[in-house]
C-alpha cells in the first residue's frame, strides 16, 4: 500500500543563504520518503535552481526582499512543489525557454546564465508558472518516491 507523506511547507526570506536553509528544511522534512541520493539530489537541484531565480530576479538587488513559500505534497505520482512569491513577475508573464546551452565552446563564448531553466524543465514535470495579482505561482513535478518506486 502507497502512504503519502502529509503535506508541509517551508518559508523562507528571500535573502541568498536563506536558500540553503530552505533546502535543508525541505530535505528534512522529505526525510519519512527515504529518498535515494539520486532523487535527493535532483529535487535539491530543481528547487535550489527555483529559488536561486526568485532571489535573483523577483526580488532582485537593490529591491526588499520578501516571503518565498514552498509548499510540498507528496502523490502517487511524485513529489508536488509549489513556489510562492511575492517579488517582480516573469517577463511577458512565462517562464523562460530553457533551452539547452552549447557547452562545447570557448570558455569566455560561455553564457553567463541560462543553465537553470533548462535544468528545471530537464528534470521536473508539469513545470506551471502562473502571476495572480502580487503573486507568482511556480508548480512543478519531480518523479521521485513514486508508487512505482517506493511501497
Amino acid at each position: 500500500m502507497f502512504s503519502t507523506l502529509p503535506p508541509f511547507q517551508v518559508s523562507i526570506n528571500s535573502e541568498e543563504m536563506a536558500v540553503r536553509d530552505a533546502l535543508a528544511k525541505l530535505m528534512k522534512g522529505l526525510g519519512p520518503l527515504k529518498l535515494d541520493v539520486e532523487e535527493a539530489g535532483t529535487v535539491e537541484l530543481v528547487v535550489a535552481e527555483a529559488l536561486n531565480n526568485v532571489v535573483e530576479h523577483a526580488y532582485p538587488e537593490g529591491q526588499p526582499s520578501g516571503p518565498i513559500n514552498i509548499q510540498c505534497r507528496h502523490k502517487s505520482d511524485g513529489l508536488h512543489l509549489t513556489i510562492i512569491d511575492q517579488g517582480l513577475g516573469m517577463p511577458e508573464g512565462k517562464t523562460p525557454l530553457g533551452e539547452r546551452v552549447n557547452v562545447h565552446v570557448d570558455l569566455s563564448h560561455l553564457p553567463e546564465g541560462g543553465f537553470g531553466w533548462f535544468l528545471i524543465r530537464d528534470l521536473a514535470k508539469d513545470v506551471d508558472y502562473v502571476r495572480k495579482g502580487w503573486e507568482n505561482r511556480l508548480s512543478l513535478r519531480l518523479a521521485v518516491a513514486t508508487s512505482a518506486t517506493h511501497s
